[in-house]
């Protein structure tokens, strides 16, 4: 999850700015009043209708282009799930199908990848979804572990997890995108006092770069979101095993084993403390474990 979280989020940001910059170029060349930003006044009308748009176009494109980003940036070695090619691809091929089974879920594409104890589901809908878990986990971890881990993942795709926090990131983008306009034209106007019917250089500067920081703001909120969320997925993986125990056990070995640094894509939303945690896409092992226990209670 937050490997998926941390591409969502980055991706997201990456086409805001772009959408802003090719906007801003063809509303300079063809002389386009996007959002009624041009002259003197400002039509707020016009400018929510125009948020509205650019920040779910933003959100929604990076929804469908989750699992293309996921095979580009993270080495997967894809298994054919009709023909697995060893015991270990079989063993995964028939957990991930029973479990999308008792989910009531068309089968995910699964994955197997290089790198540190970790696992994600990734896809634009339940039916169009990839489950993808790491060497090391399969190493760490026994087969019942592994299993919830995978229970944990499922229920991500069972509960639509991706396409609720594209709808939460769509309503943050659109906020990003109103105020850094709006902040943009007084900047423009209100500041450096740009008389001009067109927006003015400070218009676009301010809005690129607020565009940037607001990005990060509500990638803090997505962020949030996305811990509540954890919690639900640990409960799942619990209903669909039958018992939180192993989901515990699962968490524990993590949590005893020192956290290796993250790829560079999504290393600054794992940090530990200070600001850093407020882009902690997972609550802290110990509140999830405390929360499963109570399902044992």
């Amino acid at each position: 999850m937050l490997k998926r979280i941390g591409l969502l989020i980055l991706t997201n940001i990456a086409v805001i700015v772009m959408m802003n910059i090719i906007l801003s170029v063809v509303g300079i060349v063809f002389g386009i009043n996007w959002g009624g930003m041009a002259g003197q006044s400002i039509d707020l009308v016009s400018l929510s209708v125009f948020a509205l748009v650019v920040g779910f176009t933003g959100s929604i494109i990076s929804l469908l282009s989750s699992k293309m980003i996921a095979k580009s940036t993270m080495g997967l070695q894809m298994v054919d799930v009709d023909h697995p090619s060893t015991n270990l691809e079989a063993w995964l091929v028939s957990t991930v199908r029973s479990l999308a089974d008792r989910a009531k879920l068309p089968m995910p594409e699964v994955a197997i990848y290089e790198g540190e104890p970790n696992a994600f589901a990734t896809g634009p809908s339940r039916g169009n979804s990839l489950v993808a878990v790491s060497t090391g986990l399969l190493q760490l971890m026994n087969k019942k572990e592994v299993e919830a881990v995978l229970g944990h993942e499922m229920t991500h795709v069972a509960n639509g997890d991706m396409v609720t926090m594209t709808l939460v990131q769509g309503v943050m983008n659109t906020f990003v995108v109103f105020l850094s306009r709006l902040i943009g034209w007084v900047v423009d106007r209100q500041v450096l006092r740009n008389e001009s019917d067109a927006p003015g250089a400070g218009y676009y500067v301010t809005s690129l770069v607020l565009d940037i920081l607001l990005g990060f703001l509500a990638g803090m909120v997505v962020a949030a979101f996305s811990r509540w969320r954890e919690y639900h997925a640990d409960a799942g993986s619990a209903m669909l095993l039958g018992s939180p125990d192993a989901m515990i056990a699962a968490l524990q070995r993590l949590g005893s084993i020192t956290p290796a640094e993250l790829p560079g894509a999504v290393k600054g939303f794992g940090v530990a403390g200070g600001i850093g945690s407020l882009f902690a896409s997972h609550p802290s092992i110990e509140d999830r474990i405390a929360a499963l226990r109570a399902l044992q209670r």
